[in-house]
C-alpha cells in the first residue's frame, strides 16, 4: 500500500498537521510507503481551465511544483488531505489542489460512463481541524465528499474532524481525535 499526505496547513506543527503526521507514522511503522508534500512550500498555480487535460493531454498540462504532487496522488492507494478550516471552508493550498485535480477527470465527465482517469480502489482520508465546536462547518467535509462519490474517485472515505482547537498542539490533548487516528490506520492496514 502506497499512501500520499498533502498537508494543506501553513504550520508544520499544527494540528491538521499534527493529525496526519500520527497517521502517517502508524502507516510507515506498519511497513507502508508514505510520500508527504506540505503544499504551502509548493510554488504552483490553480487551474487555468485551459482544458488541455480534456483535448491535448491526460494530465495537467501545467508545469509547476503541483505536477509530482498529481502524479504521485494518481499513483496512490491512499490520499491523506489535512487542512485547517479557513473562512468556513478547507484553505487555499488544499483547494488549489482541488481545482487542479480537474485533469483527473476524463472530458465525457458529466455525461460518459467514465468519469476519470484514477485506477479504482482509492481511499481516501480527509482531516480538518477548526476552532470552535462541532456545529460551526459541518458542511465541509459533505460538500467535497459528495462531488468525490459522485464522480467514483474513492472506494471509502474516512473523517478525521477536530473541533475547539485553538492552540497549535491541542490535538496532543484530545485521545478522542488520537484513537480515531488509530482506528482509521488499522482499517487502512
Amino acid at each position: 500500500m502506497k499512501a500520499v499526505a498533502l498537508l494543506a496547513s501553513p504550520r508544520k506543527t499544527g494540528n491538521s498537521t499534527g493529525l496526519a503526521k500520527c497517521l502517517t507514522t502508524i502507516l510507515e511503522e506498519n511497513g507502508r510507503d508514505v510520500v508527504t508534500f506540505y503544499l504551502n512550500d509548493l510554488t504552483y498555480r490553480g487551474c487555468q481551465a485551459c482544458n488541455g487535460c480534456k483535448t491535448r493531454s491526460e494530465t495537467c498540462v501545467l508545469l509547476d511544483d503541483l505536477t509530482p504532487v498529481l502524479d504521485e496522488v494518481a499513483k496512490a492507494d491512499v490520499v491523506i488531505l489535512a487542512s485547517p478550516v479557513y473562512w468556513g471552508g478547507v484553505n487555499a493550498q488544499l483547494k488549489g489542489f482541488f481545482d487542479r485535480a480537474y485533469s483527473y477527470l476524463t472530458p465525457e465527465f458529466v455525461t460518459g460512463p467514465v468519469r476519470h482517469r484514477l485506477p479504482p480502489g482509492k481511499k481516501l482520508v480527509f482531516i480538518i481541524t477548526q476552532g470552535g465546536d462541532e456545529a460551526l462547518y459541518d458542511d465541509v467535509f459533505p460538500r467535497y465528499n459528495n462531488f468525490f462519490e459522485l464522480l467514483g474517485l474513492f472506494e471509502k472515505s474516512y473523517l478525521i474532524r477536530g473541533c475547539d482547537l485553538s492552540d497549535r498542539q491541542d490535538y496532543r490533548n484530545r485521545n478522542d481525535l488520537l484513537e480515531l487516528v488509530e482506528e482509521t490506520a488499522e482499517e487502512l492496514l
